[in-house]
C-alpha cells in the first residue's frame, strides 16, 4: 500500500486513508471511495488493479514447497485451494507465487461471497477439483477457525500451522505442525 502510494504521490493521509479503510479486506468498490474522497484522476479500475499488483508482489513461496506440492500431485493427491479474500487480489498472488499452476481448483470467497469457514466455500474448492467433499481429504491451515473449524465442519482431516494462538472454544485439529513442509511430508507419508 505504501509503495502504490509512493509511485503515485499521493499524501501521507491518502496512504492513511487507506491503511484504515483496507485494514481488514479490499475490494473494487473501495478504490471507487477512495478515488472519490481524494479527487483522482486515475479511474477507480486502474487504481485496484495497482493495488491488486502490489499486493501479489509482496508475496514469495519457498522454492521446497512448490517441489513438496508437486511431490503430492505426482502420487495422486488432488490439491484444492479454499481462501478468503478479493478474487482478483487472492489468485493474483497465487500466480505470482506459482501455486496456482499446482492447483487442481481454487475457490475464492469473494466468488462467491461467502468466507471460510463457510462449508459451502470448500464445497466450492472440491467441486472446482473436479471430487466432492464426501470424499473426504485434508485442510491444512494457520487459521484455527475459519480454516481447522471449517475444514472439520467440512469433513476434512486438519493440520494446523502453528503461529496464532489455538482458541479453547475450537477442537482440536487432527494434526499440528510448525512449517508447511511438515504438513506436506506428513501427507505424503499418510497412511490414516
Amino acid at each position: 500500500m505504501v509503495a502504490l502510494c509512493r509511485t503515485r504521490g499521493f499524501r501521507a493521509v491518502a496512504e492513511q486513508w487507506l491503511l484504515t479503510e483496507l485494514a481488514e479486506r479490499a475490494n473494487a468498490a473501495d478504490f471507487v471511495r477512495f478515488r472519490e474522497a481524494f479527487g483522482l484522476d486515475e479511474s477507480a479500475g486502474q487504481l485496484w488493479r495497482a493495488y491488486t499488483d502490489a499486493m501479489a508482489a509482496t508475496v514469495r513461496c519457498r522454492p521446497a514447497v512448490l517441489d513438496g506440492l508437486a511431490q503430492l500431485r505426482a502420487t495422486g493427491w488432488t490439491i484444492g485451494i479454499a481462501t478468503n479474500g478479493a478474487s482478483e487480489i487472492q489468485r493474483a498472488k497465487l500466480a505470482a507465487t506459482g501455486i496456482r499452476d499446482l492447483a487442481d481448483g481454487i475457490a475464492v470467497s469473494g466468488d462467491i461471497e461467502i468466507r471460510k469457514p463457510d462449508v459451502r466455500l470448500f464445497e466450492l474448492a472440491a467441486a472446482r477439483c473436479g471430487r466432492e467433499l464426501s470424499e473426504g481429504g485434508w485442510m491444512i491451515g494457520d487459521n484455527p477457525g475459519g480454516d481447522i473449524e471449517g475444514g472439520r465442519r467440512a469433513g476434512l482431516r486438519t493440520i494446523w500451522l502453528r503461529g496464532r494462538p489455538w482458541p479453547d472454544m475450537i477442537p482440536a485439529p487432527h494434526h499440528a505442525v510448525d512449517d508447511v513442509i511438515d504438513a506436506i511430508s506428513l501427507l505424503l507419508n499418510n497412511s490414516e
